[in-house]
């Protein structure tokens, strides 16, 4: 890990108490002996935290380093030619330089950072005690996400619990177990269960809907690859989705529309999202969904940064209400020079995250980005439910029927488990697609989709639509140039 990865949490304290985690306050002097000793610094230094949600990537050219793992699962294209962080992902042959990469991998730690901070100092300064539960149950909750992310995506990596300075010993840290990077995991998500936090918060901050919902997702990853521990994590990740189901806390929105909309914001189906305000950071992901320069848009710039492959869209069942015009995608807009006219695209575009002002009137969003939704939750536990049980359930039916009566398809029914737990998965790719899901569903279940058969191929030699065949060191990404270069104690992925 590099110095001034580490080092940077010193220079970033975000957020002296505003809520929505976006206003940056000047840090020129805080030092970690002088800067703990409030409600408020305790407050500051959490909502630091989430500032590092919001990726960005030096060369972008059009795209994000969230729509790195949508671009690894076959079911992506995009118009923006030069961005070879983009297309080394597509066509298979990624390499250690990719900014996307380093984003994945900076961002994250730079978060940790900040957790490790938050965590060892919080606990000794004198606050409200309910304050300071909320405050801890975020950061452990925070930590858990980062390094489930990183674990996820890089496979062995420095686990670091502690503030680190350049005397510190972990400054060049090694690489933990897999095994022991899930272990510490859970560890986080459990003592974040034990705080104050509520059940749901409109504000954006974690909630307990959140932290049971990841460790939900914890657990069907342990169960399947790498570790393959097996029926009782499936078990587990079952029970913690239940919880969620069973608190009312969360439901699905009636309406697609909702999923776009600024006044159903972190609530009801939005779990987890990226906060945004266009006055202070905007929403930067609109113009890398628009179709690129077709002038439909009050932006001035039309990157065309992904859409959806023609034979993916195929896939979904007639009838599908998800495949209606301005649902999951559209394929036409109005002109931004005469509204009166139509601009067809010739491709499916995605309208999930469609901020409609921006786009027609200010080219400034404040939509904020999902990161977890109420519907995965219970696709979720339809999958886990069935592997624990041996057999699809009346309640592991109804949550998956509940996504299908959304998109008004007939109920599924009369399954075994094999073809139920390919039901789900099928519906899991039709739900979440584009929204930095699918690819982690096919690292643990080493499963991806054959877009022409509808049938489930072995990961390892899968063969994307266009040309790339998947191979063994594809089921991870590689850690970046800097980093290996920087931090001799560190081994490069397999393959790269």
């Amino acid at each position: 890990m590099k110095i001034n990865s580490i080092l940077l949490v010193l220079s970033l304290v975000v957020c002296g108490g505003c809520t929505d985690f976006l206003e940056e306050s000047n840090p020129s002097n805080f030092t970690q002996e002088n800067y703990f000793q409030s409600a408020e610094q305790a407050r500051s230094i959490v909502n630091a935290i989430y500032a590092d949600f919001r990726y960005s990537a030096d060369n972008d050219y059009g795209g994000n380093p969230y729509l790195m793992t949508d671009f690894m699962t076959g079911l992506a294209g995009t118009r923006v030619g030069q961005n070879q962080n983009i297309n080394k992902v597509r066509m298979c042959i990624n390499d250690s330089d990719n900014s996307y990469s380093e984003s994945w991998w900076n961002y994250p730690y730079r978060a940790i950072a900040n957790a490790n901070l938050a965590i060892t100092h919080i606990p000794n300064i004198e606050m409200d005690a309910t304050e300071k539960s909320k405050c801890l149950g975020e950061a452990y909750f925070l930590r858990a996400y980062n390094y489930f992310n990183l674990v996820r995506l890089f496979g062995s990596v420095p686990l670091v619990l502690v503030p680190v300075d350049a005397a510190s010993p972990e400054l060049y840290p090694q690489q933990a177990s897999v095994e022991s990077i899930y272990t510490q995991i859970v560890s986080d998500l459990q003592e974040a269960e034990k705080s104050s936090l509520p059940w749901t918060d409109s504000s954006g901050h974690v909630t307990m809907a959140a932290i049971k919902s990841v460790l939900a997702q914890v657990y069907i990853t342990m169960a399947g690859y790498p570790l393959q521990a097996g029926s009782e994590y499936y078990e587990l990740a079952a029970e913690k989705a239940k919880e969620v189901i069973d608190s009312g806390a969360c439901s699905l929105f009636a309406s697609y529309d909702d999923l776009h909309s600024e006044a159903m914001e972190n609530q009801k189906e939005h779990i987890l999202m990226i906060q945004y305000k266009s006055s202070v950071v905007a929403n930067g992901f609109q113009t890398v969904y628009l179709p690129y320069n077709l002038d439909i848009s009050y932006y001035s710039t039309e990157d065309g940064g992904i859409y959806a492959l023609d034979e993916f869209i195929a896939t979904y069942e007639d009838g599908d209400k998800r495949m209606e015009e301005k649902a999951f995608y559209y394929t036409k807009y109005t002109s931004n020079a005469d509204r009166t006219k139509e601009v067809n695209f010739g491709s499916y575009y995605i309208y999930k995250f469609f901020d409609i002002d921006a786009n027609l009137n200010t080219a400034q969003s404040s939509l904020n980005y999902p990161l977890l939704r109420y519907a995965d939750i219970l696709l979720l536990y339809a999958e886990a439910a069935n592997e624990a049980e041996g057999q699809p359930s009346k309640e592991a039916y109804e949550c998956v029927n509940k996504i299908r009566q959304r998109a008004g398809l007939q109920a599924l029914s009369g399954l075994s488990q094999s073809q139920f737990r390919e039901a789900v998965w099928k519906e899991r790719y039709h739900e979440l697609a584009y929204e930095n899901k699918i690819w982690f569903d096919m690292a643990r279940t080493r499963k991806v989709l054959n877009l022409k058969t509808g049938s489930f191929d072995d990961y390892v030699g899968h063969q994307f639509t266009y040309g790339p065949i998947l191979q063994e060191k594809d089921l991870l990404f590689p850690i970046p140039t800097s980093e290996i270069n920087s931090n001799e104690n560190l081994n490069q992925n397999l393959g790269y």
